[in-house]
């Protein structure tokens, strides 16, 4: 457990009373759905799209140099995501507030939903919350965005229409001080065709290295989206991984996105239904 007795919090700046709303009705909704009609048999997420911490919030003791970093959201996959979902016509969730307010791409109670530290980044905000603050969190922004996901995959799958789930994010090109290796990767569990398919595309530019299950690996104590709403349902998922400095400029995205959505076209027509 982290040693708060450090920390100093004038006036409970960064604190919230958990019987009152978190949001604001002037503030942006948990969640936004771009491209909501796509007829794509891809369903877009974008668990970490946004850095935006809810005025009741404050800054969580954060200046704003932390809360520009990758700590607070995966630089670039919100302009990306949405490229992928014009060019692929794809419905696309993405979450509307920084991961570290709540982590949707986490199980609930796992440490890293609500993270006391971030890297090597303390939190000042995320220390000692009560059992209240922590439901307001998420009965406010991860439910909503989690129980959408649930109604429209439901709906689909009533409709018999073929689905494939994919959670668009960034990773950073040095982590605890260590530089990875990587352009790009491919996470996965249960559907291993299908990301085969996708790291085998991407692999095919001898420029690129493609990480198969990395820079990191799916586990269900870990994470939410491929095991609950791909998974869980017997769906084809994965999470494409971008390195972060790869995406974030316009030239960059346009790049990525065009050869990511070369690569779903090639995995729709190589993957049976």
């Amino acid at each position: 457990m982290t040693s708060t007795t450090a920390i100093k919090r004038p006036e409970n700046r960064w604190r919230h009373d958990p019987q009152l709303p978190l949001l604001a009705i002037d503030e942006p909704p948990p969640y936004a759905v771009v491209n909501p009609d796509g007829r794509s048999p891809y369903l877009l997420l974008c668990e970490h799209a946004s850095n935006r911490i809810p005025r009741a919030l404050g800054d969580l003791g954060l200046p704003e140099s932390e809360r520009r970093r990758h700590i607070a959201w995966d630089i670039g996959v919100s302009a990306l995501a949405q490229y992928l979902s014009r060019r692929l016509d794809a419905p696309l969730f993405m979450a509307n507030y920084s991961r570290l307010v709540i982590d949707c791409n986490r199980p609930l109670g796992a440490p890293t939903a609500i993270p006391e530290v971030s890297e090597t980044t303390m939190v000042p905000g995320n220390l000692d919350l009560s059992d209240a603050e922590k439901a307001n969190r998420v009965d406010s922004l991860f439910k909503p965005f989690a129980d959408a996901i649930s109604r429209r995959l439901d709906l689909r799958q009533a409709e018999g229409r073929r689905t494939l789930v994919v959670g668009i994010h960034s990773f950073t090109p040095v982590y605890f001080g260590n530089t990875r290796p990587w352009q790009a990767g491919i996470l996965y569990r249960d559907a291993e065709a299908f990301a085969r398919s996708l790291i085998r595309s991407l692999s095919a530019d001898p420029d690129l290295t493609i990480g198969d299950n990395e820079p990191y690996n799916i586990h269900p104590d870990e994470d939410y989206t491929v095991p609950v709403h791909a998974d869980g349902r017997g769906l084809p998922g994965a999470l494409i991984e971008v390195r972060h400095d790869l995406i974030d400029t316009l030239a960059g995205v346009n790049h990525w996105g065009a050869c990511l959505t070369r690569c779903l076209e090639t995995a729709l027509e190589e993957c049976p239904e």
